[in-house]
């Protein structure tokens, strides 16, 4: 429990989480760019694009894009502990607490779903 009475101390707990959103997006835009650059390096060989070749840039951009998805999902775990422990007095009266986590469950499960449509389409 938090003993310090303070709106700010919930405020910096959802700054944190934003911070973490961000981080998320950026891993899983850099998972992207990783991946497709892959597909670009193909092209510019010339090599057939109809052969199924997942390269290291492919499993690289998996993995990025599935760190951002777990930085999303552990922002949205950590920051429903900080509010656990925060009194009423905390938190201002009548603000909505769960913005952040929603956005933080739909960039979750938008980058699980991104995830799913590149293993759909492999070498593409």
């Amino acid at each position: 429990m938090s003993d310090l009475n303070d709106p700010r101390v919930f405020f910096a707990a959802e700054r944190t989480l934003l911070a973490w959103n961000r981080t998320s997006l950026t891993l899983m835009g850099f998972g992207f760019v990783i991946e497709r650059f892959g597909l670009f390096i193909r092209l510019l060989s010339l090599q057939h694009l109809d052969v199924v070749d997942r390269g290291t840039s492919y499993w690289m951009g998996i993995a990025f894009i599935l760190m951002g998805v777990v930085a999303a999902v552990s922002a949205i775990i950590q920051y429903r502990r900080v509010l656990k422990t925060l009194r009423p007095i905390e938190i201002p009266e009548g603000y909505a607490t769960q913005f952040g986590v929603l956005i933080n469950a739909i960039v979750a499960i938008l980058g699980l779903l991104f995830v799913v449509t590149l293993f759909d389409k492999p070498g593409v």
